[in-house]
């Protein structure tokens, strides 16, 4: 929504003002100016970077358009689900939850959840690590050293993606540079025409400057942006069930371990302890 939002709102500003001043629209419309730009743009960005990069800045177009990824629910239904599993170790010991944790496609109690279960790196993380708290074979400092080794390394993946579109944005006015000078190359190859003309190639050249800084600060750039914080947000929510599985395997209640857990979110996600609650008993 901010993405179709923000957008109209650079056109409306910039096509509204050139208007206003008594600009021709119609002039700024130059198709070729942009093919060159976005051509050596998108050339430029496949071979700077590996192609599952590449892959996964293409994948995260459509959740610019679904906004985040996280919201207070999503974190209510993973404490909610984390207090359950907690519980039903507690009651019938970690074999208990084997079956869960192997397979939580067939897990009755992921499928109480079903946010969560659509999630696959946190459903994934909760597996791998509830199965290790299961084997017995780890202390609380082991766990908190891997998990913190697995988290880093998925935020500098997740970021991974960001970081190249930012390096495009950083290259697009250069590359608007470029039309420009191919723009001027054709100007002085038509010296001799009719003036009238030559101002028409002149205009057109300087389309290419303003395409590549408009494009690159008006559009791929807060994409970028918008892409690195839905890598930290993603890492926040991993943080968040890291925080209740350690409380857990240090020895505290359900209700305790969870608690860890909501004191790691941000403020606009937090629920209130009352909140939490409430949501945990009609969860049970």
């Amino acid at each position: 929504m901010n993405l179709i939002l923000g957008s109209i709102i650079v056109f409306a500003s910039v096509l509204g003002g050139f208007a206003a001043g008594g600009g021709h629209i119609a002039a700024l419309w130059q198709p070729f100016e942009l093919v060159i730009i976005l051509g050596a743009a998108l050339g430029g960005f496949i071979i700077a970077n590996p192609m599952s990069v590449v892959m996964a800045s293409l994948k995260s177009i459509p959740g610019l358009f679904t906004g985040e990824k996280y919201k207070k629910a999503d974190y209510l239904d993973a404490l909610g689900f984390m207090y359950d599993l907690f519980t039903k170790a507690r009651k019938e010991g970690l074999m208990g939850i084997e079956g869960d944790v192997e397979e939580p496609s067939n897990s009755a109690l992921f499928q109480k959840y079903p946010r969560l279960l659509k999630d696959h790196h946190a459903t994934e993380f909760i597996s791998d690590y509830m199965r290790l708290v299961v084997s017995g074979n780890m202390n609380p400092f082991e766990l908190d050293n891997l998990m913190d080794v697995e988290i880093n390394t998925h935020h500098h993946e997740s970021e991974a993606a960001a970081h190249a579109v930012q390096r495009v944005g950083d290259g697009l006015p250069a590359f608007g540079i470029v039309a420009a000078v191919l723009g001027i190359v054709h100007t002085m190859a038509a010296l001799g025409g009719p003036m009238s003309e030559l101002g028409t190639l002149v205009a057109a050249a300087l389309v290419g400057t303003l395409s590549g800084i408009l494009i690159a600060y008006g559009f791929v750039s807060p994409i970028s942006t918008v892409m690195e914080r839905y890598a930290a947000e993603e890492t926040r929510f991993l943080s968040c069930l890291k925080a209740c599985i350690l409380a857990n395997v240090q020895g505290y209640s359900p209700q305790v371990a969870v608690e860890f857990g909501r004191k790691t979110m941000g403020s606009g996600f937090r629920p209130s302890f009352s909140e939490l609650e409430k949501h945990l008993r009609g969860g049970a």
